[in-house]
């Protein structure tokens, strides 16, 4: 059985024909330029939900874990994304406040990953955060929290046909990497 899953895996498709072409030396100096341009460009892929990435965080023994939620801004304090504190990752992050995105548009063969410490947002953010959701209807949330990951490294990589992927790399206050 093993041997047939493995089979049908390595016989699906990896990337759709026609994927963009990516070139570091003319993108955008900015990472977060850089996001903006990419994650538009998946939208008009038809790529559902763009702003969707996965979650990886940790335990305090190191354990990781991963879930999907979506980004709700990026600025001056690093990506924003939102929890309840009494989730799991909520716990995670009280004991290990550090965390790596990822977001994904498989339609362009891309991805970003975003890794680095995270740190809580004001009360005030996290409650006009917690009213601004479609559910919220003026309820309020105590335990929800608005969290900024300020990253010490970001990767931009474009798959190709040749599996010669493009990565693209910063380094912390988004300094380019080798």
């Amino acid at each position: 059985m093993s041997d047939a899953f493995r089979s049908h895996l390595r016989a699906l498709p990896d990337f759709p024909a026609g994927l963009p072409d990516f070139d570091p030396a003319t993108a955008p100096a900015d990472p977060v330029a850089l996001f903006k341009l990419w994650l538009e460009e998946a939208l008009a892929a038809g790529v559902l939900q763009p702003h969707a990435c996965s979650l990886a965080t940790a335990d305090g023994n190191g354990q990781p874990s991963a879930r999907m939620l979506i980004l709700k801004d990026i600025d001056d304090d690093g990506w924003h994304f939102a929890t309840s504190r009494t989730s799991r990752k909520g716990q995670e992050l009280s004991v290990n406040p550090a965390a790596a995105l990822n977001f994904y548009w498989p339609q362009l063969g891309r991805q970003v990953r975003v890794a680095g410490p995270v740190v809580e947002l004001s009360a005030e953010a996290s409650a006009a955060d917690w009213r601004a959701r479609p559910a919220a209807d003026g309820s309020h949330n105590p335990d929800w929290q608005l969290y900024a990951l300020r990253p010490t490294e970001l990767e931009f990589w474009q798959a190709r046909h040749d599996r010669r992927h493009i990565r693209h790399r910063f380094g912390p206050d988004g300094i380019p990497l080798g």
